[in-house]
């Protein structure tokens, strides 16, 4: 199972065993290679200092879980405690004597993974997110944006990625969501000042569904979703999301 483990990592993370301490060469970290944070630590334990029956060593591996509920899940199944000689709030130990299955184990590894990794790799490996954007109808005649096209260019939203949904609010006088997109493509270097906008990069974003300005107006958005300004990119609760693509 170590073994398995071992080929399992520099596979998909392309990262090879280090062996940190002088005189122990059964103890291997894996690192990021950008953080250089740990994100499994494998290594051969007396049973009896896992809270097992028997003195003979058996191979285990720390993971990281940042979920507190989840790891407190975790620590129930057999085979999987809390870390020895790590923060057991944070990390659990993994038995890899084919206790735990082969594919249990690299969940977990691949949830330890995201768990150290950089706030960049977090970003770039997130899954696809909804955002509602505002846009002003005094810079731009957002009414009429995709009357000739059904893809534009857009200012740049902070934490907004290839693959997010945006959903385009306009501002007073309409106050109300108008348009779906999908972002197609971003980070398009662009340099605009005025005086109360500037635009340093682009984004583009193509239209997948018109709403009727009276149906997501800023009134129906503050009294049943909870949004009370739209100011910059922000996500969405689950319940608008529903509404919005029914």
């Amino acid at each position: 199972m170590r073994e398995f483990v071992f080929q399992y990592i520099k596979k998909k993370y392309r990262t090879s065993p280090e062996y940190p301490w002088r005189n122990d060469q059964t103890s291997a970290v894996f690192r990021h290679e950008d953080n250089r944070k740990w994100f499994a630590l494998a290594m051969e334990v007396q049973r009896n200092k896992l809270g097992l029956s028997g003195e003979e060593y058996v191979d285990a591996m720390n993971l990281k879980i940042d979920d507190p509920f989840f790891r407190d899940t975790l620590i129930r199944e057999e085979g999987i405690m809390p870390a020895y000689h790590m923060n057991k709030l944070h990390w659990i130990t993994v038995l890899l004597d084919g206790t735990v299955p082969e594919e249990r184990i690299c969940d977990l590894i691949d949830i330890s993974y995201m768990a150290t990794a950089s706030v960049r790799k977090k970003e770039k490996a997130r899954p696809p997110k909804e955002w509602v954007i505002p846009a002003n109808p005094r810079y731009y005649d957002i009414e009429h944006a995709f009357d000739q096209t059904d893809q534009i260019d857009w200012k740049q939203g902070r934490g907004i990625k290839k693959g997010d949904t945006v959903f385009l609010y306009a501002a007073a006088p309409v106050s109300a969501i108008l348009y779906k997109c999908k972002v197609t493509e971003t980070d398009i270097p662009y340099d605009y000042t005025e005086k109360n906008l500037t635009i340093t990069a682009l984004m583009k974003i193509k239209l997948k569904k018109r709403y009727r300005p009276e149906q997501f107006t800023f009134d129906v958005l503050k009294e049943e979703y909870g949004i009370y300004a739209i100011r910059g990119p922000r996500g969405i609760p689950n319940s608008l999301s529903a509404a919005l693509k029914g």
